[in-house]
């Protein structure tokens, strides 16, 4: 029997990282978790996700407050007991700290250009360049907030990785098609 393993992928907001991680998971016939986990997190607290983007998106010193570092405890063990269960590719929620000490896990950041994340941002959104660019800050602040909050650790640190991937100008496809060959080579699948 296969051993189970883990992918995890962090990314700047306007990589296209949701659309990679699922064509990712495709190829290696896994299932992908990222939003999905918040679902349990809103049932559990009562919470919209609005309510829990926001708590999520504030200052570090409100994560120290009792409900965010339950929130948070919560979240790793719904992560950490999917990934137990099964392979999987998990998208954001700190997997690359959750998993850092795990051998079967694979850690991948993906980043790219301003220019780059602005037009996609402003083309999925319909939204303006400049409102794109407003945007794109409060949610990699939000992200980072979070990240160095739980982890102690900036996501941007290519030391917390086994691959961070410049995608620039390449093809969702592509992309998937390259980490799954590095994760099959790195894990011997």
């Amino acid at each position: 029997m296969e051993e189970r393993f883990i992918v995890t992928i962090g990314r700047e907001f306007g990589t296209g990282g949701r659309q990679i991680a699922s064509e990712l998971a495709e190829l290696l016939g896994v299932k992908l978790y990222d939003r999905q986990i918040l679902d349990t997190l809103k049932d559990h607290y009562l919470m919209s996700q609005e309510q829990i983007d926001y708590v999520k998106s504030i200052k570090p010193r409100w994560w120290y407050e009792p409900v965010s570092a339950d929130m948070y405890r919560d979240e790793e063990f719904i992560v950490r007991s999917l990934a137990h269960k099964e392979s999987c590719v998990l998208l954001g929620r700190t997997g690359f700290h959750i998993f850092r000490d795990d051998p079967r896990a694979f850690k991948v950041f993906l980043m790219a250009d301003r220019a780059f994340r602005l037009d996609k941002v402003a083309r999925r959104l319909s939204i303006s360049e400049e409102e794109a660019d407003v945007l794109i800050n409060k949610v990699d602040k939000a992200r980072e907030n979070f990240t160095k909050t739980f982890s102690g650790n900036t996501r941007y640190d290519a030391h917390n990785y086994d691959l961070v991937l410049n995608v620039t100008g390449l093809e969702p496809t592509a992309i998937a098609q390259f980490i799954a060959q590095c994760v099959r080579q790195k894990l011997g699948l």
